[in-house]
């Protein structure tokens, strides 16, 4: 007997032939004809975190204008993290799929091989731009100049340190720039909408704010500090409402140029919020990191003028996985005829067939921890969530693989109990062994190929010199994360046995002769010590000089900034030249003795083949 799982996959495979055989159709238009796409993302800014949901300190006129232009997607869930949400919403496929199960340690990395809606609307005529935050892989060819992209501003990390005049990358290299972050980010991406083309364009700008450290011109914070709001909630409303500021810029710019009517405009967000959960969260349970609603609920708004759509909001479920099948309807762009998708087209909804032709749906939200954990976990269909938690920091690098920790299946109607009051699990024994029946089979499905943490890929003509990374290493005792759990832009410390060695998992492109250098800082009494570099059956020994690094002052509004993002000024030590043959390798960095208490702080290995 067929179950409701196989019906639900069997409709999914229904709509995808649909969008093959739209996409097929439309393909032969002209490509000036077909629509251009301006895709916003904001990092951390939950569903409350507007004035249009009811907040009470926002204001965020320019998006909430956008929302009452739009079909809003009122019940539109992502990953409760950032780098999963993102590896969705690229690919059309569930993030596990994808090879990204984490947030940092190159566990964010997505498979170079999967096809982003950037390659697939390349492919079929369209000019692509990544501008901001990427968070799916460092090194080319995970990069977006790797995955689709040719006009790539921003960087690649999962956060960044520091708002202001900041060094971002022009495709791989590095670039100056002045300013607030947010607003560079927007100046470059009205430099692309201005830039007249008889291609259409897709436009990803990618902003990483709200998302911490709490940084913002005094413009912006001034207004909720003189309410008497904290440094830390002044600081994230002002990002927030600068981004408003910011999206107001880019929808005035398309209207400048006379592209407003042929352009679809989609704004959404990552994950649930953060800052500002405890002061409104629109009746909601959870933010960021929960695998409550209020962990994965966003806004999803869809305007397209030449449609004609009405406004509207719409109440079916729906997720990233669906917005690449979405653009490719209708931007008219033919699938390949291998591509496995998990999301479907949301047209029927957008242009107001929901009560005719929507199908029951079934979505899964699973936290990134390990290569390994099961949960947390949870299940969303129209009517229920079901969720199953771990107690203490449930997900991300923080957390560690408990599964044998994990409490019962919780079940929550959502239609009579939106805020997940009342936990009716005993009440439906068979909803809640239908539902997690299916999310077992989900993890055991989507984790094919298994999880792990893929190699760093070096030796590409695109992307050189390479700088591996030190959350990227991997490491033992006592060796650990300067900030803590080894987010973006920290360093190793405590660097205080010959046992402990640093490795990095390498994918060589091209074989060829690297010059090796070391971003490290090392104080005068503990220079000295003798440090071997093991690769490809080669030895470089050499000895740690003492080496400056000096802490950067960066602008944080709240004290917990300053203890957990940190930038500092690293000293350069060239080891030498080796030769990498092609194909999979260690590289290991193993002290032979020890002069003083540390061998060094280690930030990143820099590989220039030469």
């Amino acid at each position: 007997m067929r179950t409701w799982y196989s019906s639900v996959l069997k409709a999914s495979v229904i709509l995808v032939v649909g969008i093959l055989t739209a996409g097929k159709a439309l393909a032969a238009a002209d490509p000036a004809d077909r629509p251009n796409v301006l895709l916003i993302l904001t990092d951390d800014q939950g569903y409350g975190d507007l004035a249009i949901h009811g907040h009470p300190f926002l204001q965020t006129p320019h998006l909430d204008q956008l929302a009452l232009q739009s079909v809003r997607f009122d019940r539109f869930f992502v990953n409760s993290f950032c780098a999963p949400t993102r590896a969705g919403l690229l690919t059309g496929r569930w993030p596990l799929r994808t090879g990204c199960h984490g947030v940092t340690h190159n566990r964010e990395t997505m498979r170079a091989e999967e096809v982003t809606v950037a390659e697939l609307l390349r492919q079929n005529g369209y000019r692509t731009a990544c501008i901001g935050k990427w968070h799916n892989g460092e090194q080319y060819p995970a990069t977006p100049a790797g995955q689709g992209f040719e006009h790539v501003f921003g960087f690649n990390n999962g956060h960044w340190n520091n708002y202001f005049d900041a060094v971002l990358l022009r495709g791989h290299s590095p670039e100056p720039t002045s300013g607030y972050l947010s607003d560079v980010l927007t100046d470059d991406a009205i430099g692309f909408l201005k830039q007249r083309s008889a291609q259409p364009f897709f436009c990803f700008v990618s902003y990483n704010a709200p998302h911490s450290p709490y940084q913002v011109p005094d413009q912006w914070y001034r207004r909720f500090h003189e309410m008497g709001l904290d440094e830390r909630l002044s600081g994230f409303f002002g990002m927030c409402e600068n981004l408003d500021h910011n999206v107001g810029r880019l929808l005035q710019t398309l209207r400048d140029t006379e592209q407003d009517r042929n352009t679809i405009v989609i704004f959404l967000t990552d994950n649930g919020g953060t800052a500002g959960v405890r002061t409104w969260n629109a009746g909601m349970r959870g933010g960021k990191t929960s695998v409550h609603e209020g962990g994965s609920r966003v806004p999803l708004f869809v305007r397209w003028p030449a449609a004609g759509w009405s406004a509207r909001s719409v109440q079916k479920i729906s997720a990233q996985i669906d917005l690449l099948p979405t653009l490719a309807d209708l931007c008219g762009a033919t699938l390949p005829s291998d591509l496995q998708l998990d999301g479907i087209s949301l047209r029927p909804l957008l242009e107001g067939n929901d009560d005719t032709v929507w199908q029951e749906r079934v979505l899964f939200t699973h936290n990134p921890i390990d290569e390994t954990n099961r949960y947390p976990g949870a299940v969303r269909t129209q009517q229920y969530r079901l969720v199953r938690e771990i107690p203490g920091p449930a997900g991300g690098s923080r957390a560690v693989n408990r599964d044998a920790d994990v409490t019962p299946w919780q079940l929550y109607d959502m239609l009579q109990d939106p805020g997940q009051k009342q936990n009716v699990a005993q009440q439906y024994p068979d909803v809640v062994q239908k539902l997690s029946e299916q999310y077992e089979r989900w993890v055991d499905e989507t984790s094919v190929p298994r999880r792990e943490r893929l190699p760093l890929p070096v030796g590409y003509a695109q992307h050189n010199p390479v700088e591996l990374h030190a959350p990227q290493a991997l490491i033992q005792p006592p060796l650990r994360f300067a900030a803590g759990p080894g987010f973006a832009h920290d360093w190793l410390t405590g660097w205080e046995s010959v046992d402990a060695a640093v490795d990095f998992d390498l994918e060589v492109h091209q074989a060829g002769t690297f010059t090796v250098q070391l971003a490290f800082g090392c104080e005068v009494a503990d220079a000295g010590s003798v440090v071997q570099l093991d690769v490809a059956n080669q030895q470089i020994r050499f000895v740690v000089p003492a080496g400056k690094s000096t802490p950067v002052s960066l602008p944080h509004r709240d004290q917990a900034g300053k203890q957990r993002y940190r930038n500092r000024t690293w000293s350069v030590l060239n080891v030498g030249d080796v030769q990498l043959p092609k194909g999979r390798l260690l590289l290991r960095l193993q002290p032979l003795s020890l002069a003083g208490d540390s061998v060094m702080d280690l930030k990143h290995v820099r590989l220039d083949r030469k």
